[in-house]
């Protein structure tokens, strides 16, 4: 049936308050009057709680009835954290509420205590310069631009006594487009400068590794001398006073006789042009080109004398810059000889501590070996060129003194050297008579055979240790690159090269 009581009839029941249970009745506390409250020695510890009855008005977290209120004091030097009064249902409520065992469960548990602690850590947010934000709200004057007024600018940038040119920025990443480009750019342009650099100090770069090769290959002299009890300082003197005495011994040797058969030879030009001339083979070469009628008119041409100075004021220049950088070489292998284990010292130095010793031994080994090509290629150059001596004085050829010393410099040269050497003694020799020419060429021949077969290995049979095919495109690509220079370094180089292949690669690959 209906309910027929009156509406003003009926109780109205609040619901009861989720904080505080129904059936326990608390005794509201009065408020002190200012005369009864406690005294600073009167109060409580820090972190102590005091439990107050809340105003009775609806506002109250316990509605009509007025749930108690938890005041907390701030957190001590403790550690602990203060309740936050907002924490939820049950949570700014005294008692064992749900509220209050969740918030604890929470700030219990390690996962939400991190998740907390990294939320804390915000990055900081970039800084807007104030006319821009100014311009971007639209409200307002607009600041100031820092770009005009130095006060605006400081203040933008943070300066102050410390930093007196602003704090700086965020770092940029290192996957940022501005910074990938811009290494890429500065590495390009630093390639390009080294190239060029390179290029235009070629000739000095030369003659360094030049008198850098010479003192690597005196080295082992000096060495013996030092084991014989005597400072490196003697020794390097000794050796370098040895090789300038062998220069000017070479030079008093070849100068003398040079100079009294190149005027012999030019006493005899007419002669030799006119020998030309009779020539059968040179008369069919006038009768087809005309060769002496165009000699002749190159000889009356009013602009061959000037032509001539011009020929021997470059045949000056290259003479003197010759001598020039043979003294620079010299001086640069006293220097280099004198400190070599400083500098090598100083590059070991370079690896790091743990293969520092590993380098040393290689580095000592590699430098053992240049030391013991350079004086092999020196020494093989010595006995051909005597051979040829030998044998041009004994067939009595012109010129043999200074033939015999293209001989020897150009067996400095790999694999082509010997052959062109004995292409042009061959050449004066048959200018002489055909037997002589034709006994030069055997001479030749054999001698090649028993060079390349007999004193080449036992030579060099512990300065390189490279296959032939190796030395082959060593020589091509240095000749290529340096001209002779390069082709007398590219060996040596192939050999150091073949020797860290096998004693540092070949391993490291075998390992994986």
């Amino acid at each position: 049936m209906p309910d027929d009581t009156p509406r003003k009839n009926r109780s109205v029941t609040s619901p009861p308050s989720p904080t505080a249970p129904q059936d326990e009745e608390r005794v509201p506390v009065p408020t002190p009057s200012p005369d009864d409250r406690p005294s600073a020695n009167d109060r409580p510890p820090a972190g102590a709680s005091q439990v107050v009855d809340a105003p009775n008005d609806d506002a109250s977290p316990g509605g009509k009835h007025g749930g108690p209120a938890t005041e907390h004091a701030p957190p001590d030097d403790s550690g602990e954290d203060a309740h936050d009064p907002s924490g939820g249902d049950g949570a700014s409520a005294g008692g064992d509420g749900p509220g209050a065992v969740s918030a604890r469960a929470g700030r219990d548990d390690p996962i939400t205590a991190h998740t907390d602690a990294v939320a804390a850590v915000r990055r900081p947010e970039p800084r807007v310069p104030e006319h821009v934000r100014a311009l971007e709200e639209g409200g307002g004057d607009p600041t100031p631009d820092p770009l005009l007024d130095m006060e605006q600018r400081k203040r933008e940038a943070g300066a102050d006594k410390l930093s007196p040119f602003g704090r700086p920025g965020q770092p940029l990443g290192k996957t940022h487009p501005f910074v990938f480009g811009f290494t890429a750019a500065l590495g390009v342009i630093c390639a390009w400068l080294l190239v060029q650099a390179v290029i235009s100090a070629r000739q000095v770069i030369v003659l360094i590794v030049v008198s850098m090769f010479l003192a690597v290959g005196l080295n082992p002299a000096v060495e013996r001398l030092q084991r014989a009890r005597l400072p490196r300082s003697g020794a390097v003197a000794v050796v370098f006073f040895g090789l300038v005495l062998a220069f000017v011994g070479v030079g008093f040797a070849v100068i003398p006789p040079l100079t009294e058969q190149i005027t012999n030879f030019i006493d005899h030009l007419p002669a030799y042009i006119q020998q030309l001339g009779e020539n059968q083979r040179i008369q069919e070469l006038d009768r087809d080109y005309q060769v002496l009628q165009k000699a002749q008119e190159a000889v009356t041409n009013p602009n061959f004398g000037q032509s001539a100075l011009d020929g021997v004021v470059g045949v000056g220049r290259v003479l003197l810059g010759g001598i020039l950088n043979t003294l620079t070489v010299l001086i640069l292998t006293l220097y280099f000889l004198s400190s070599l284990p400083t500098i090598k010292t100083f590059f070991y130095r370079l690896a790091p501590r743990s293969r520092r010793a590993r380098v040393a031994l290689l580095g000592d080994e590699i430098l053992l070996r240049i030391g013991g090509y350079v004086a092999g290629t020196a020494t093989v150059a010595f006995i051909a060129g005597t051979m040829a001596y030998v044998f041009l004085s004994i067939m009595d050829v012109p010129f043999a003194l200074p033939l015999a010393l293209f001989v020897g410099l150009t067996a400095l040269i790999p694999l082509v050297g010997a052959t062109i050497g004995a292409l042009l003694a061959c050449t004066v020799a048959f200018f002489d008579g055909m037997f002589t020419g034709i006994a030069c060429v055997i001479f030749f021949l054999v001698y090649q055979q028993v060079e390349n077969y007999l004193i080449h290995p036992r030579v060099m049979k512990r300065a390189v240790d490279v296959q032939p095919a190796v030395t082959i495109i060593a020589a091509l690509i240095g000749g290529t690159l340096l001209g002779i220079v390069g082709a007398l370094l590219a060996i040596p180089a192939a050999a150091a090269l073949a020797l860290i292949i096998r004693e540092v690669v070949v391993p490291r690959q075998d390992t994986l």
